[in-house]
Order: C-alpha cells, then sequence, then structure tokens
C-alpha cells in the first residue's frame, strides 16, 4: 500500500471532513465495511436466537451466512482469518472473550460455505504470552481438537500501511504481514459495554489486529491518540468483510472486563461492522447515534440508521434486553435507546 503519514487531535470538525474525503479513497481501493449507494435499505443484518453454547452454533451460521447472500462461489477457495476477541482470558468466563465454541462454528461455517482455508487470529491487549492466552481462554483446545492454526498478531512481520481514515493522530498504520496474506476477515466479536466508547462489538474488536509490538499493551498509543479516533481509522484500513458478534452471553455494567455476564441468547452478524454494531446496540438497549465513533463512521463506513438496515431473522425488538449502564461511568451516560 501506497504511504502516508496524518497528524492532528481528537474528533475534531476538521477531522470529520477528512474522513468523509477518505471514505471517497476507500471506495477507489475497496469496499469492505462500507456499503454502495442507493435507495432502499443498504445494509442486511441476521440475529438469531441461541439459548446456549451447547447450541447447534454452526448450523446458526450457516443459516445466517445464507440468509446474507454469501454464496459458495464467493467465499471458494478464500483464506479466511477470524478475529476473536481475547481481552483478558480466564477460563469459564464466558461474558469477557468471544467464546471458543463460537469460533469453532464461525471456522465450521466458512469452511462448509467453500472456504479454502481458516486461520485464527488475535493480539491479545493485555497479556503478552500468546500460548499462555490460548490456554486460560480455553481457545487453544478447541483449535487444537479441529486442526485450526493460531497466529499471534502482537509479534511477527509487519507492513505499513496508508491509514484510510485520517482521523486520528496515528499516522500510517503498522499491520500484521498475516492480514496482507488472507482474503477475508472477519471480526468474531464479543457484545459488551465498555466504560471508555459505551460498546464494544465488531468495530472495537479491531484493536487487536494492531501489533502490540508496535502499539504497546494494552495498547496504549491506540489510547492515547483517542480511542474513538482510532477505531475510526483501524475499521477504513482494515475493512473486515464479516462481523459476528457473540451475545449468547454477553457483559453490561462496567466492561469490557469488569462488568457482569448477561444472557441476551443471540448471535448478529453482517457483511458491514457499522451496520452489525448499530444492530447490537439496539439489541442491547443503547442508541447507537448516542455513541460518537459509530456517529462518526454513519454514512462513511456504512449506515446506523434503523430504516436503511434490513433486520433478517429476529426482530430486533424480540431480542431487546436492556444493558445495564452505569450513570457514572461518562460514556454511558446518556446513551439508553428510548423504548
Amino acid at each position: 500500500m501506497a504511504e502516508r503519514s496524518h497528524a492532528g487531535g481528537g474528533m475534531t470538525r476538521r477531522q470529520t471532513l477528512r474522513l468523509l474525503g477518505a471514505a471517497a479513497l476507500a471506495a477507489a481501493v475497496g469496499t469492505g465495511c462500507r456499503e454502495t449507494a442507493g435507495p432502499g435499505p443498504k445494509s442486511s443484518v441476521f440475529v438469531a436466537k441461541a439459548s446456549g453454547y451447547d447450541a447447534d452454533l454452526g448450523d446458526i451460521l450457516r443459516r445466517g451466512l445464507a440468509e446474507l447472500g454469501v454464496s459458495r462461489e464467493e467465499l471458494a477457495g478464500k483464506r479466511v482469518l477470524l478475529k476473536p476477541n481475547l481481552v483478558e482470558p480466564h477460563a469459564g468466563a464466558g461474558h469477557i472473550n468471544t467464546h471458543p465454541l463460537v469460533v469453532r462454528a464461525a471456522a465450521e461455517a466458512f469452511l462448509a460455505g467453500g472456504a479454502a482455508s481458516v486461520l485464527v487470529a488475535e493480539g491479545a491487549g493485555h497479556r503478552r504470552d500468546a500460548l499462555l492466552v490460548l490456554e486460560e481462554s480455553g481457545l487453544g483446545e478447541v483449535l487444537a481438537s479441529e486442526g485450526l492454526a493460531f497466529t499471534d498478531l502482537n509479534s511477527g512481520p509487519v507492513h505499513l500501511a496508508r491509514n484510510l481514515g485520517g482521523v486520528s493522530k496515528l499516522g500510517d498504520l503498522w499491520l500484521p504481514e498475516a492480514l496482507a496474506k488472507v482474503d477475508l476477515v472477519v471480526s468474531v466479536a464479543k457484545m459488551k459495554t465498555h466504560h471508555w466508547a459505551g460498546a464494544t462489538l465488531s468495530m472495537k474488536n479491531l484493536f487487536g489486529v494492531m501489533p502490540g509490538a508496535v502499539y504497546g499493551w494494552p495498547k496504549n498509543v491506540l489510547h492515547f491518540a483517542g480511542i474513538e479516533p482510532s477505531i475510526l481509522d483501524i475499521a477504513a484500513t482494515v475493512r473486515p468483510g464479516f462481523a459476528i458478534v457473540d451475545g449468547i452471553v454477553g457483559m453490561e455494567g462496567d466492561g469490557p472486563i469488569m462488568g457482569d455476564p448477561v444472557a441476551a441468547g443471540v448471535l448478529v452478524m453482517g457483511r458491514s461492522c457499522l451496520a452489525v454494531d448499530a444492530s447490537c446496540c439496539r439489541v442491547m438497549g443503547i442508541d447507537p447515534s448516542r455513541l460518537g465513533y459509530l456517529r462518526g463512521a454513519d454514512g462513511r463506513l456504512g449506515t446506523i440508521d434503523a430504516a436503511r438496515i434490513e433486520q433478517r431473522g429476529e426482530a430486533l425488538a424480540a431480542v431487546r434486553r436492556d444493558f445495564v449502564l452505569l450513570d457514572y461511568v461518562p460514556a454511558q451516560h446518556g446513551i439508553r435507546l428510548a423504548s
């Protein structure tokens, strides 16, 4: 990719205008999470009920791919990278990390759909020992049983990529070479509230693709550059082609680590990270337009407008479960979705 440098501060008016211009550039080089313009719904999001992790998750995800029009011809021969959320691995703490059985089901669904290979990759935010992360999260055992490879995104070769967002002061982005060697990046996130971003879903999950060897632990450089501007820059640059959010057991309150488990009982998926995240917010009883990074991406990386998102599977009203929000956490103040 071409090289370019940017400097700047937070989400100023100037930076918002720069993101608008960067969206046009992103359209010229690929889509990923961006949607095409035109009348009617711009995105489709599939919502499925799942009573627990013992459900047939593979069948649910295969059905979701079919509902979203992901054909065997589209996936044929593709190399797929699944990026789960392993923010703070603790075996048995199913509300902190993407559940290993959701990762397994996603791998099954893409392989059954025609993908040539599936790689699981993560750059955990707090722990530097990738093997310990896999062991403590329970993911290592599942990957071994299924013969799935894992790559630690915190270390290894990196390349400098043009920052297609241009909102933060990060400048161009150092990305793992593993991302350049696959055809499809899938964000396999966890449905959680967040004490700095309001909610963490498929877009915020992309912090984990940023190598810790460059951006520190827990990705401190991204925090110093501003969490919301960094989310926008990373999402615009990495451009995942698909998102799956594990909301079977989510987290409410003081997320993304210290909150409490909440049985939302859903899996949410779609081609647009932004539309998926907006739908997840509505499941959680959160107004997506009240989250700065989702509002900043609206119209540039996709849509958060309910009228422009075609909901497939379960109706959002049928699965809404208002997550606990904390008034003393600024990012969660005033974001409740009206009834």
